[in-house]
């Protein structure tokens, strides 16, 4: 076989490569996007850690080097409640580090802020027309939607279960990603908020692809071409990569979390709730392992990253990543420092020959 065994997503999309570049905040870049798509799979772009004015600076700059399919991914949370007795017991909590560095417990605490997709962003998706937009955190309201869906965009959104999966069929979306349990940083968990109970990405792949239409990309511990394989024998029509590409040259990850990726092992990472107030898979470190995985007291998300923001300060010029969220799949151990064009080529040569075989 040289060809792959489904087309759907390519069709779909109009890319050439059933791979898509996970769209990381904070890791990502427009360079790496870029690299992706010009490659043939479907680059990506986060934006849930930028404003309206870098969003349509990054895009531009994306647009000036490539005019392959790009998706604008958004987070669809809702705005936090703000209380201050969570928060002031969350920084109790943290008060003897804060004491251990030297810092004041009782300055103003840092806002710690992720934007959801709101009628500004979307005003925006309308000027800027990118071919796929997605979703992480559910959907946004029905009249936002539409009005993305109008543009002729695709829409793409995480299920972490086969109900969400059926959800967000109902609600329009034109292919699911199918986001196993493995898979580094934010859950796109929304119908439900417990994790004890989330699926593998062996497990949840094939029950998707059994109970809805769309095509489903295969998310979570994907690193390699076997793992290519492996998603494509689920029934999968694609596959999303991430912590892979944090390798790469493109990647904005920090020194620190780049040292740790390169000695994380399939069981350095934890699904933890302390960096940002939701579920996202990390690199375990001192934070993690004193207080955590998950607290009760961090509050409701993105406020619990606040009170860390002086820690990491304190911390991060020397080296250390203890205060500070680490985002990796299971498979990080698997990573190649190469080009992000490169990577993407690679991988899909390499599943082609599996293929073959």
């Amino acid at each position: 076989m040289s060809t792959w065994p489904d087309n759907r997503i390519q069709n779909l999309f109009g890319i050439e490569l059933p791979i898509l570049l996970a769209p990381m905040a904070g890791s990502g870049s427009s360079e790496m996007a870029i690299a992706v798509a010009e490659a043939g799979g479907l680059g990506s772009l986060p934006c849930a850690l930028l404003t309206a004015e870098q969003i349509r600076h990054e895009f531009t700059r994306i647009r000036q080097h490539t005019s392959r399919p790009i998706n604008l991914n958004f987070f669809c949370h809702k705005p936090p409640q703000v209380d201050v007795n969570r928060e002031s017991g969350w920084k109790k909590r943290l008060e003897p580090y804060y004491y251990e560095f030297g810092i004041d417990p009782q300055a103003p605490t840092p806002i710690s802020n992720r934007a959801p997709f709101d009628a500004a962003l979307c005003d925006l998706v309308a000027e800027l027309k990118p071919e796929v937009v997605s979703f992480h955190f559910g959907l946004p309201d029905k009249n936002l939607l539409a009005r993305v869906k109008a543009t002729g965009a695709k829409i793409l959104s995480s299920a972490t279960s086969v109900d969400e999966a059926r959800w967000l069929e109902q609600e329009g979306c034109d292919a699911i990603i199918a986001q196993g349990a493995e898979a580094g940083g934010h859950r796109g968990i929304f119908l439900s908020q417990d994790i004890s109970t989330q699926a593998g990405t062996m497990a949840l792949v094939p029950q998707v692809v059994d109970a809805v239409k769309v095509p489903i990309i295969a998310a979570g511990g994907i690193a390699d071409a076997r793992g290519i394989v492996a998603a494509f024998a689920l029934g999968a029509s694609a596959v999303q990569i991430g912590t892979a590409y944090l390798f790469c040259p493109e990647s904005t990850v920090s020194p620190v979390h780049r040292a740790a990726l390169r000695g994380a092992k399939d069981n350095t990472t934890a699904l933890t709730n302390l960096f940002t107030g939701r579920p996202a898979r990390s690199i375990i470190n001192r934070l993690v392992r004193e207080i955590g995985p998950m607290s009760n007291s961090a509050p409701e998300f993105p406020l619990a990253g606040g009170a860390l923001v002086p820690l990491r300060a304190k911390t991060e010029p020397f080296g250390s990543g203890d205060f500070m969220s680490l985002w990796s799949g299971q498979a990080a151990a698997l990573g190649r420092e190469l080009p992000a064009r490169e990577l993407t080529k690679r991988f899909a040569e390499e599943a082609l020959t599996r293929f073959a075989r």
